[in-house]
C-alpha cells in the first residue's frame, strides 16, 4: 500500500504549523515509557509540533529519556503520580491551540484520573485518538462520545469487551460484527486491534489489515500506534484514512523489525526505529 500524497509531498515553503499541533495526555508513575513511545512515534510520523502533557513530578524524569524535539506540559497530579482533575483548566486552555489530542497511554486506572480523562474527552471539540486508560474512562460512560470532532478509538479485544460489557471470547468470535455495530451506534472510527486489525467507520467498507506479526504482541506496541494515528490526523487525513494508513504502516514496521530482530526479541522501540524505512517502502 502506498501512503497518500498528502503525507509524502511537502511544499518548499512549508512551516511546522502546516503539519499539525498534537497534545498527548499520557504517563503516570511507573508508566513513563508509554508516554515516550507514543510521543516519539507521533514525531517520526510527521506531526509538526508534539507536546506531552505529563504529571509534573515526572517531567524531569521524562526529559532525560525523551527526544529533544518533544515539548512537555507539566500538569497537576494525584498523590499516586497520575494526572489530577485539578489539571483540567490548564489542559482546556492549552487545547485552544492544538489540532489533535491523543489521550490514554499509561494514564493509570486511578479513579480521579479516569474522571479527568472523561471530562477532557467530553469537552474537546477537535480530532482525538483515545487509547488504553482513555478507553477505560469510557467504560459505562459511552455517552461521552457524543458531540463534535473526529474520535478514533483503538481498543484490543479486552478493552472492547470493557466498552460493551461483553466477554472477550464473544468479541473474538464476532470481530467484524462488533466493529460495525459499534461505529454505527456511536458514530466514531474504530481500530479493533489484534490479528488482522480492523478499521471501521459508519458508511465505509471495513478495512482489514494484513501487515504485522505476533512479535508485536508486547507492551508498548499500542502506544506507538496511537502516536502514529495522531500524527496522520494532524497532517490533514480523515479519521478513517489516518487510522487505516497508520495501522498498515505500524504492521509493516513490525514486519521489518521481526526480520532484523526476530519476533521473540523485537520490542515496541524496534517498531518506532523502523518507521523511516517503512515510510520509504510505502512511498
Amino acid at each position: 500500500m502506498r501512503l497518500p500524497t498528502r503525507l509524502l509531498r511537502r511544499k518548499v515553503n512549508s512551516h511546522k504549523g502546516d503539519f499539525g499541533r498534537v497534545l498527548i495526555l499520557a504517563g503516570s508513575a511507573g508508566l513513563t515509557g508509554a508516554a515516550a513511545l507514543c510521543s516519539k512515534a507521533c514525531l517520526l510520523c510527521g506531526a509538526g509540533l508534539v507536546t506531552l502533557g505529563i504529571p509534573e513530578s515526572l517531567n524531569k524524569v521524562f526529559i532525560k529519556i525523551k527526544e529533544p524535539e518533544i515539548m512537555t506540559l507539566p500538569l497537576e497530579e494525584t498523590k499516586e503520580g497520575s494526572l489530577s482533575p485539578r489539571a483540567f483548566e490548564k489542559i482546556k486552555e492549552f487545547c485552544r491551540n492544538i489540532d489533535v489530542l491523543a489521550i490514554g497511554p499509561g494514564l493509570s486506572r486511578n479513579a480521579s484520573t479516569l474522571a479527568l480523562a472523561g471530562k477532557v474527552i467530553k469537552s474537546f471539540p477537535g480530532a482525538m485518538v483515545i487509547d488504553a486508560d482513555g478507553l477505560n474512562a469510557l467504560n459505562g460512560h459511552l455517552e461521552l462520545l457524543a458531540g463534535r470532532g473526529v474520535k478514533v478509538l483503538t481498543p484490543h479485544s479486552g478493552e472492547m469487551g470493557g466498552l460493551l460489557g461483553t466477554d472477550v471470547k464473544e468479541i473474538e468470535k464476532n470481530r467484524k460484527k462488533v466493529a460495525k455495530y459499534f461505529v454505527n451506534r456511536y458514530n466514531i472510527i474504530l481500530v479493533l486491534k489484534g490479528h488482522r486489525t480492523l478499521v471501521a467507520e459508519k458508511g465505509k467498507s471495513l478495512y482489514v489489515n494484513k501487515t504485522g506479526n505476533p512479535g508485536m504482541a508486547k507492551g508498548g506496541s499500542g502506544d506507538v500506534l496511537t502516536g502514529m494515528i495522531a500524527a496522520f490526523l494532524a497532517q490533514g487525513l480523515s479519521g478513517f484514512q489516518a487510522a487505516k494508513y497508520a495501522v498498515y504502516l505500524h504492521g509493516l514496521c513490525g514486519d521489518l523489525a521481526a526480520r532484523d530482530k526476530t519476533q521473540i526479541a523485537m520490542t515496541a522501540s524496534d517498531i518506532i526505529d523502523n518507521i523511516p524505512r517503512a515510510i520509504k517502502r510505502s512511498s
